[in-house]
């Protein structure tokens, strides 16, 4: 079977890829407007991209043709944002973020989740989070409805019990178990069943 996303099934790109890109990590978004009002959103389309400088890339789309998601517009206006990873104890909370919620009402409050300070940047982390990244902006790019965000990561919080050793940086099993996005529009899936494989030499 081959698909050409440039002809009709351009409009079923999201269905299609979303089903077969998978699983993906979640990031639960915290961004601040320019009255201070937090903001909390989930997104899938999402990853760590390099590591010198350590960069993750955020892909909002937009709310409407043109009309950028409280999201991007907060970072665009302030520039910085917090990525907070969602384990299986997240999970719930995660999704009543997803929520839309009138203007002015608090996601946070919402899901019923705290807000920590942050040590470089305005937006707060979710102390409910296992890790936490707090990011400047690199750019923003337009591309059609997609809006590319590369916020550079300047401080990583990580749950106390996470690593079992920081010389090596090894997870200790169990501690941290993310979920990941599959297929939409409600497919999500655990992390639990793992396995390891040595590079060839």
């Amino acid at each position: 079977m081959e698909l050409d996303l440039t002809g009709p099934l351009a409009e079923d790109a999201y269905t299609i890829l979303s089903a077969l890109i998978t699983p993906r990590p979640i990031a639960l978004t915290t961004t601040v407007d320019e009255n201070g009002h937090v903001n909390a959103a989930p997104f899938s389309f999402f990853n760590l991209l390099g590591d010198s400088p350590p960069i993750v890339g955020l892909c909002p789309g937009d709310r409407a043709p043109g009309i950028p998601k409280d999201t991007a517009r907060n970072i665009r206006l302030t520039q910085q944002f917090v990525v907070n990873m969602v384990d299986e104890t997240l999970a719930a909370a995660m999704n009543l973020c997803a929520a839309p919620l009138p203007a002015g009402e608090s996601e946070l409050d919402f899901a019923h989740l705290t807000p920590s300070p942050s040590s470089v940047v305005t937006p707060p982390r979710i102390a409910e989070s296992p890790v936490s990244l707090e990011c400047q902006s690199l750019g923003i790019f337009e591309l059609g409805e997609n809006r590319l965000i590369i916020g550079q990561v300047l401080r990583v919080h990580v749950r106390d019990g996470v690593f079992a050793e920081t010389e090596s940086w090894r997870l200790q099993p169990g501690t941290y178990l993310p979920i990941g996005r599959m297929e939409g529009p409600s497919g999500y899936c655990r992390t639990r069943d793992r396995f390891e494989m040595q590079r060839p030499r």
